[in-house]
């Protein structure tokens, strides 16, 4: 199966050097670039991709709010999937990736990733999960679900979880993988994979990325080592 590739990003020579990289790969394929928001809006409509690499500060309209109109429109067409958002930037500490987060991104990488990497993100999101597994990632996590702004009132949604199934979104909050969560509770990694599918079915949750932030703006998970 093909992945095919959205590129977003206001720099003419960063695209194209996403794309050279991309292009590389058998099994990925470009299928248009976006120099704004307005633009990517339009183009995944038009295209249909099933990955978007996105730029956050861009002219017109900023990756956030270009994310968010992307994600509502494929919700509002009730599409299962729709496309998964990879959020780009050249900062470890900016502030807008966790909203994106918040809006539905399936995480984020540095601009200045090793290219293997970047082509790994891009199946790793491709697949249905989530971008996760860097420590950087969970450290910004961490640090802006701690702010008060954006700390919540527990869901109704999460009464309706086991007592399993909150530990199990605890685990999967600090950035464990469904092996981790197995060793840990003495599992097995099927059984650990069950369980998270299941507390994404209810929470309604599109990955791994939105289970977290649920986690954190729920209080489950206190930002400190364990987090890291």
């Amino acid at each position: 199966m093909t992945i095919r590739v959205l590129i977003v990003d206001d720099q003419a020579l960063v695209r194209a050097g996403f794309r050279v990289l991309l292009e590389t790969a058998p099994d990925i394929e470009v299928v248009g670039e976006a120099e704004n928001g307005e633009d990517a809006v339009a183009l995944s409509a038009e295209r249909s991709p099933d990955v978007i690499l996105m730029d956050i500060r861009m002219p017109k309209m900023d990756g956030l709010e270009a994310t968010r109109r992307i994600l509502e429109r494929a919700r509002g067409e009730e599409r299962s999937a729709g496309p998964r958002v990879l959020v780009l930037t050249t900062f470890d500490a900016d502030s807008y990736v966790y909203k994106a987060l918040q809006v539905g991104a399936s995480g984020f990488l540095l601009k200045d990733t090793d290219p293997a990497q970047l082509v790994q993100a891009v199946r790793v999101v491709a697949s249905g999960d989530a971008l996760l597994a860097p420590s950087v990632t969970r450290r910004l996590i961490a640090e802006f679900a701690s702010r008060p702004e954006v700390r919540r009132a527990h869901p109704e949604e999460l009464q309706s979880l086991t007592e399993r199934e909150r530990e199990i979104l605890t685990l999967v909050a600090r950035g464990l993988s469904n092996q981790q969560i197995a060793e840990k509770l003495f599992i097995s990694p099927a059984t650990a994979k069950t369980h998270v599918s299941r507390v994404m079915m209810k929470l309604q949750a599109r990955d791994r990325a939105q289970l977290v932030v649920i986690a954190y703006e729920a209080g489950l998970v206190v930002p400190g080592p364990e987090a890291v």
